[in-house]
This record gives structure tokens, C-alpha cells and sequence, in this order.
């Protein structure tokens, strides 16, 4: 359901491999990148109808729940299948130019969302 050497998936691996704790295994055929819980996933389904979006390159991420209603206000986010009833959110990283700096804050905040508190103060403490 994905190619290995995907650079966008590297580029994503790359940001969520660096946090404290972090790992990534290979769940339901789509890369998934945890600690104690997920906080990233890469490629997913949309729910409802959103005409042509595609999820196969996106980066699936839990906000905070008022930053999750801002983000859908933005036409580059939607509600994936199966996640979104628990407040996870999708960007689609090849219909727009990513910006890389945006989403490496977005899975940031994913990790702070659902990491143990030990890891949040790791991160914290690098500065």
C-alpha cells in the first residue's frame, strides 16, 4: 500500500524517527509511527465526499481538539476514514506543496497529543 522508497514518506520518517521514544512499524499495510500510542501514520482513506482527494501520500495526525477546527477551515485538511471519529486529522503531502516546516510541527503536535509525559519533557528538554 506504499513504496519503500517514497520520498515523501522518507522525509516524514525522518521527522517522526527523531522524536524521543519514537518507532514505526508497518500496520495494515501503511507505515505507523508510535510510542506508547500512534501519533503519524502515512496514507489513509477520506471520509465522506471530498471530490479528488487522495490520502495514499498523507500524513494522518491527531491535533489538539481547537486546533483540529481550525485546520478543517483549511482545504488542504480533511477527516480520514476510520481515525477522524477520534479526532485525528489528514493532509494529503502530494496534491500541494508541502511545507515541510508546517508539517513537521503538525506531527509534533500529534507526539505531544499522545505521548507519555516523560517523552513531551525529553522533547521539551532538547531545546
Amino acid at each position: 500500500m506504499f513504496d519503500a522508497d517514497d520520498p515523501i514518506l522518507a522525509r516524514l520518517r525522518a521527522f517522526a524517527l527523531a522524536l524521543p521514544g519514537a518507532q514505526e512499524k508497518v500496520s495494515h499495510g501503511r507505515p505507523v509511527w508510535f510510542t506508547t500510542s500512534q501519533f503519524g501514520l502515512y496514507g489513509g482513506h477520506v471520509k465522506g465526499s471530498h471530490g479528488d482527494v487522495s490520502l495514499q501520500r498523507a500524513l494522518i495526525f491527531k491535533p489538539d481538539a481547537d486546533h483540529r477546527d481550525l485546520l478543517l477551515g483549511d482545504e488542504r485538511f480533511v477527516v480520514p476514514a476510520y481515525h477522524g471519529s477520534s479526532g485525528w486529522v489528514a493532509i494529503a503531502l502530494d496534491m500541494w506543496e508541502p511545507d515541510w516546516a508546517e508539517v513537521a510541527d503538525l506531527l509534533e503536535e500529534s507526539f505531544r497529543m499522545t505521548a507519555p509525559p516523560t517523552l513531551v519533557r525529553e522533547l521539551d528538554s532538547r531545546g
